[in-house]
């Protein structure tokens, strides 16, 4: 089983996604497992085949495909329910509100010199930090009155994301369980 996330899906406006179609095309695709967690870009499914090169190809085809039905391109972000529990636990900030704490999860690990980049940017109370191929997030007032500019510092990151909060994380895992 394998979570899936879509980069800026909305419940409405320029890239509104049902999540029912969403469905029918992972399965098109030879998904088995189907579900989806909220109108917000969250597939479980078990892909076709059993290797990492095997799940980076139907990721490109699920690309490919969301493209093809809906006119928009989305990055397909996908973990292993492992991976996910993995970066949980690594969440290295004290832990006030789930809802504002995030993981985003990144396309590939930033570089070094992208990491001391994105450094450079003021944050006032708001905390980041980079793990490996995420990225985890606290928010000091909620995300949405940030402190810090997050996009700015993607941008200097160098790789796309998309993030959850911990809530979300979490219920993800519950529904691999």
């Amino acid at each position: 089983m394998r979570i899936l996330l879509l980069r800026a899906i909305n419940v409405g406006g320029t890239a509104k996604l049902p999540m029912a179609e969403l469905r029918e095309v992972a399965s098109e695709l030879g998904a088995t497992d189907v579900s989806t967690y909220i109108a917000s870009g969250n597939l479980l499914c078990t892909p076709p085949g059993s290797t990492a090169a095997e799940h980076a190809a139907f990721d490109r085809a699920l690309e490919q495909a969301v493209e093809a039905r809906f006119g928009f391109f989305r990055e397909i972000i996908s973990r292993s329910r492992e991976e996910v529990a993995a970066a949980l636990a690594a969440h290295p900030f004290e832990v006030v509100e789930p809802k504002f704490s995030y993981v985003t999860f990144l396309t590939a690990e930033p570089t070094p010199d992208a990491i001391a980049a994105a450094r450079e940017v003021p944050t006032g109370d708001d905390r980041w930090d980079v793990i490996g191929r995420e990225m985890h997030v606290r928010y000091a007032d909620g995300a949405g009155r940030p402190q810090m500019k997050d996009a700015t510092i993607g941008r200097r990151l160098g790789v796309a994301g998309t993030a959850r909060n911990l809530n979300t994380v979490q219920k993800l895992l519950d529904l691999t369980a």
